[in-house]
């Protein structure tokens, strides 16, 4: 099973609380801990989580700074856990507008989770599913795509997707906002989407439980017609 999430709210949840967003942010980080956490055990196996979009670079400078540092210390902290129980860890995007430490950091933190069969992490960042859609045709040959497969290949080489990632089947977005934000457009084809009103720092296994029981509720059909129901 494949979730994605789009961890909305840490902003609000520090302003509610007279922190700065960047505090916000170090809370949303132990979200995303408790979240991997659990997630094998309901029966994930993939797991994206949205972490920064190309268009966050228009946030102010102090904040965008802020969270790359988070997300450097983030991934050099968690290389230990994630070998210990099975994670392979895997960053998609654009990475030609990262500091280099960053950089340096994904590649490490990549190389030293190879291993990890159990659960397949991939964390966003600088992230666009409409450039990575660009991305993709540049990498296919002159006569296009021959296949949704071969598009599917090209667009996961455009974001560093390795391994290819199967469909998502369920997205969940965080905050009560209801909206994909540009994120997994193609891989979001037939997913269910559930919006939860927590904030992202509110969120971890409870949370992710009711996600997913309301994902069993839906009836998936891919545009065909259930047997039962003809």
């Amino acid at each position: 099973m494949h979730v994605a999430v789009i961890m909305d709210g840490n902003g609000r949840w520090a302003k509610q609380r007279g922190l700065s967003r960047l505090a916000g942010h170090r809370e949303g980080a132990k979200a995303v801990r408790r979240v991997v956490r659990a997630a094998p055990a309901l029966g994930i196996r993939t797991l994206t989580l949205y972490a920064f979009s190309a268009d966050n670079w228009h946030r102010p400078s102090t904040e965008v700074q802020g969270l790359m540092r988070l997300f450097e210390a983030y991934l050099r902290r968690e290389v230990a856990r994630c070998r210990e129980n099975g994670v392979r860890l895997n960053v998609i995007g654009r990475r030609d507008r990262l500091p280099e430490r960053v950089v340096a950091a994904i590649v490490a933190a990549e190389r030293a989770t190879t291993g990890g069969s159990t659960l397949h992490l991939r964390i966003a960042v600088d992230y666009s599913a409409r450039e990575a859609l660009v991305g993709a045709t540049r990498l296919l040959p002159a006569g296009g795509a021959s296949s949704a497969q071969e598009l599917a290949r090209a667009l996961g080489r455009a974001i560093h997707s390795d391994p290819l990632a199967p469909d998502v089947d369920l997205l969940v977005r965080t905050s009560g906002e209801q909206r994909l934000s540009d994120f997994l457009l193609w891989e979001c084809a037939y997913a269910e989407l559930v919006f939860a009103q927590v904030l992202w720092p509110d969120f971890g296994r409870a949370e992710l439980e009711a996600a997913l029981t309301e994902y069993r509720t839906r009836e998936r059909r891919f545009g065909r017609v259930l047997e039962d129901a003809v």
